[in-house]
């Protein structure tokens, strides 16, 4: 007889059976996308006068994956993305527009959506015995490493530095992203632990310590 969690994690996330977004997911997706969109709010600070700024955006996306999966999650962040190519200033500081995915910042933004589905997928892979730690190295790879091996590349390419300028500039970064790991991962496990049935079903477990 199947468990409980796991007839109620069926009804829950028809997606994985059907293939087609349910309302449920569809909320998800949403409510996460505004998540990242508030933590636009308190703005951008660009520190010793670099191109790229710092936000609380990055750790939206580490959230998104770690809570969604890869593929609710990418489409969480696409749509923000996808309104801030239109007009919308819903990337920290109030940017907006075409201008923004033509400049220095532009690769860290592709790496935001490639992020999240590596941080989604490897949480799904884990999720049937889902750990704190597992969540933890998600959310560095996915979360830190892929976005900033997005990023570093053009930020070459559009602010004219060389590899080894273009590592420094990008270290300064890494201690705040440290700290953004740390509070997304802690907020997914203790979230994982109130919902086992969020992800989708197929992948559905449990957050332990």
């Amino acid at each position: 007889m199947p468990s409980t969690t796991s007839a109620t994690a069926a009804t829950q996330s028809p997606q994985n059976s059907s293939g087609r977004l349910a309302a449920r997911d569809l909320a998800l997706i949403a409510s996460m996308a505004a998540l990242l969109v508030v933590l636009g709010i308190p703005g951008a600070l660009y520190p010793f006068g670099q191109a790229v700024p710092i936000t609380l955006q990055s750790m939206g996306v580490m959230l998104i994956g770690a809570l969604l999966g890869w593929k609710r999650g990418a489409l969480s962040v696409l749509l923000v993305l996808a309104l801030a190519a239109i007009g919308f200033p819903f990337l920290a500081g109030g940017r907006g527009g075409l201008a923004v995915f033509v400049g220095p910042t532009s690769g860290f933004l592709l790496g935001w959506l490639l992020g999240a589905m590596v941080v989604g997928a490897m949480v799904q892979s884990a999720a049937k015995r889902l750990t704190t730690a597992r969540i933890a190295l998600a959310v560095i790879v996915g979360g830190i490493g892929v976005i900033h091996l997005c990023g570093i590349p053009v930020m070459m390419w559009r602010a004219g530095l060389s590899l080894n300028a273009a590592l420094v500039a990008d270290l300064v970064f890494i201690p705040g992203d440290l700290i953004k790991a740390v509070i997304a991962t802690v907020v997914a496990a203790a979230v994982h632990r109130a919902m086992p049935t969020l992800l989708p079903s197929t992948w559905a477990g449990r957050a332990s310590r």
